[in-house]
This record gives structure tokens, C-alpha cells and sequence, in this order.
């Protein structure tokens, strides 16, 4: 069993991993470099989404490169995180939420590995986008670990890298938001795409804009990360324990399709 760990903002990287090594993983979109280790008998490569020192805002990100060189290796299931400002009063600054569903009001991603032309075209089915039975095993071992956990919520993804307005904030309330970040699309239908069963935990740092009483701030966020990185990444790795082939029957991987260039089996990893 493969399995791959998407860092966020302020999940830079794992000290749970032995083994631990730098691969460079070959893709069209240039090569990412995650490290590689072994947990629980299991491989398992984790990538910081921003890079080294978070050198790479959100607009910049290279979702293609992460989620094809993730499923070049090999990994089949994904976990990532996400740091988000909340929409509701109920979801705390520190709380963590396993999201259910997203809205995209992102301006100039590109959300597809198929373009047309030879690659052709692909309508992906987004109706659960994050794989279900790896949702109630991350819920229930938050339940076990006494770590609270949110069992769903919605994320609203803005292009960033600046914060949004309280005007937008207001019209996501109003469409059913529950979270708002800068990331979590087209990285969540680009895996769906690929056929991974894909999750995410999110982290509430803070209050979003009309809702807080301060300025936002990035330092803010990180303040919070702080205390919350240990328990998001505990919580990913006891759930990781829990991940078996009999547990996770779910429509992930049973209407995936070759992405372009790579066979089935094949990649470069060095």
C-alpha cells in the first residue's frame, strides 16, 4: 500500500517516517521532489505544497506536477491539509474539519490533465470529491484520539494570494461555505481525475474577513498551525493504521483513466 501526504501551510514536513530519503519523481509538468519513508510497514512519500520555506504562494502552486508525480509513484491514497479561514462561528480557530464538498471561484488554474487534441477531453463525476470512506476513518479516529474533529464541510477556493473581502466572504455564507482557502482546487478534482482516493483535513486558523474584529495576517495563520500541526499530523498518521483495502470500497478508482504519458505501472523515480 502506497500512500502520499500533501503538506499545506505549516505542515512542512513528517518526523514519523524512518527511511526517510529525497526523490525526484519525473512528470510533463516538471518534477517534484518528495520525501520518501516507511510507517506502519507501509511506503509513504510526503510533499509540501508550497515547497521548501513555503517559496510558492497559491496561484503558483503546480497542482498537475504534485498529483501526477503522486500517482506516478504509485500512491492510491492521498491525504492532504489545508489551512482555512471559517465562515462559521462554530468552527474554531484550532478546529479541524474533514471536507465534504468545495466551491471554486478560482480565475486561472488549469483543472484538467486533458486538454483536447491528442490528450482529449474528460467530464469527471465531482459528486462526492473527497473519498468517502477515507473521510469516516479520519472522523473516527479523531473520535478515538479525543482530537475533535468536524465530520464535513464545505471549502470555498479563491484565487489568492490576497485575502478576501468581506463582501465575498458574505456571498459565500449565503452559497453554503463553511471554510475559505487558496489551494484545495484543482488539486482535490485533478486527484479525483487521476482515480486516488484523495482527502483533506482542514485546519481553521482563524476567523475570515467581516466575521474576524482584527486584520487578517499570514503570521496569524502560522500562529495557529503552530499548535495545530501536531495534531492534524497525528492525526493522519494514526488513520493511516486504520487504512486496509477490505475498508475503503468506494467509486475513487473504478472510473479512472490513463493520464497522458503515463501507462499503468510506469514513472520515473530517482
Amino acid at each position: 500500500m502506497k500512500i502520499g501526504i500533501i503538506g499545506g501551510t505549516g505542515v512542512y514536513a513528517l518526523h514519523h517516517l524512518t527511511d526517510v530519503k529525497e526523490i525526484e519523481i519525473e512528470t510533463p509538468y516538471g518534477s517534484v521532489f518528495p520525501s520518501l519513508g516507511f510507517f506502519e510497514g507501509k511506503e509513504v512519500v510526503f510533499l509540501p505544497r508550497h515547497g521548501k520555506g513555503h517559496s510558492v504562494p497559491p496561484h503558483r502552486v503546480n497542482y498537475r506536477a504534485i498529483v501526477y508525480g503522486l500517482k506516478a509513484w504509485g500512491a492510491e491514497y492521498v491525504f492532504s491539509t489545508a489551512a482555512c479561514g471559517s465562515l462559521r462561528k462554530d468552527f474554531k480557530p484550532g478546529d479541524l474539519i474533514v471536507l465534504s464538498s468545495f466551491i471554486d471561484f478560482t480565475k486561472g488554474r488549469v483543472s484538467t490533465f486533458f486538454e483536447g487534441g491528442e490528450e482529449g477531453v474528460v467530464h469527471t463525476d465531482v459528486t462526492e470529491p473527497y473519498c468517502l470512506p477515507m473521510r469516516k476513518i479520519i472522523y473516527d479516529t479523531g473520535l478515538n484520539l479525543g482530537i475533535p474533529v468536524h465530520p464535513s464541510g464545505v471549502y470555498v477556493c479563491f484565487e489568492g494570494p490576497r485575502f478576501e473581502t468581506p463582501a465575498e466572504i458574505k456571498a459565500c455564507q449565503i452559497l453554503g461555505g463553511d471554510l475559505v482557502g487558496m489551494t484545495n482546487v484543482p488539486e482535490v478534482v485533478l486527484a479525483k481525475e487521476a482515480g486516488l482516493h484523495y482527502s483533506t483535513i482542514a485546519i481553521s486558523t482563524n476567523y475570515a474577513a467581516g466575521i474576524s474584529s482584527t486584520p487578517l495576517s499570514h503570521e496569524e495563520v502560522l500562529e495557529v498551525m503552530e499548535s495545530a500541526g501536531k495534531s492534524v499530523t497525528t492525526l493522519i498518521m494514526e488513520s493511516i493504521k486504520r487504512l486496509t483495502y477490505s475498508v475503503l470500497d468506494c467509486n475513487c478508482s473504478k472510473n479512472r483513466v490513463i493520464l497522458p504519458g503515463l501507462k499503468h505501472g510506469s514513472h520515473q523515480v530517482k
